[in-house]
């Protein structure tokens, strides 16, 4: 799928200095359409249901793995975030639903054998107490946990 315009806070920098963005592949699109059909909410109008098809599933499992490489690659430098988006692609491809980052960690906590939970059960805390600063004295533990997940995720998107 491709996306016209996507704005986030993290790209404002980009759109100051360079305009508006051209439509781009974006193979998240399929998550983002899922997430708005699961709350069905609106401001004015219809509710997306009335307007968008379900995602196929394989499309939402493409979607869910297809930001896997970059995520790896900023795993030492955005590490809280990484490990939480990779607990919400873990979640969504076990459970078929879209959690926030917290809902989403809590679960995979619950399926982690124990050596790799205190990685995850951090990345949480800092998330929930709104810990900006990120100061991981293992990164060893950090990426044996990410190689677990990421394991864990590709396993679920084969269908075990």
């Amino acid at each position: 799928p491709s996306q016209e315009f996507l704005y986030g806070e993290w790209l404002r920098d980009t759109y100051e200095l360079d305009g508006a963005p051209q439509p781009e592949s974006a193979p998240d699109l399929s998550i983002l359409i899922t997430m708005v059909l699961q709350g069905n909410a609106v401001l004015v109008g219809p509710p997306p249901a009335q307007l968008l098809d379900p995602v196929p599933h394989d499309d939402l499992v493409r979607g869910a793995i297809a930001g896997l490489p970059q995520l790896l690659g900023d795993l030492e430098t955005d590490t809280r975030n990484v490990l939480l988006t990779f607990a919400r692609i873990w979640t969504t491809l076990q459970t078929g639903q879209i959690r926030s980052k917290d809902a989403a960690a809590a679960w995979v906590l619950e399926h982690l054998p124990p050596e790799h939970q205190p990685v995850l059960a951090r990345a949480r805390a800092m998330y929930l107490d709104g810990e900006d600063e990120e100061r991981w004295a293992d990164l060893t533990a950090v990426r044996a946990h990410a190689e677990y997940v990421v394991d864990a995720i590709r396993q679920s998107a084969r269908g075990r």
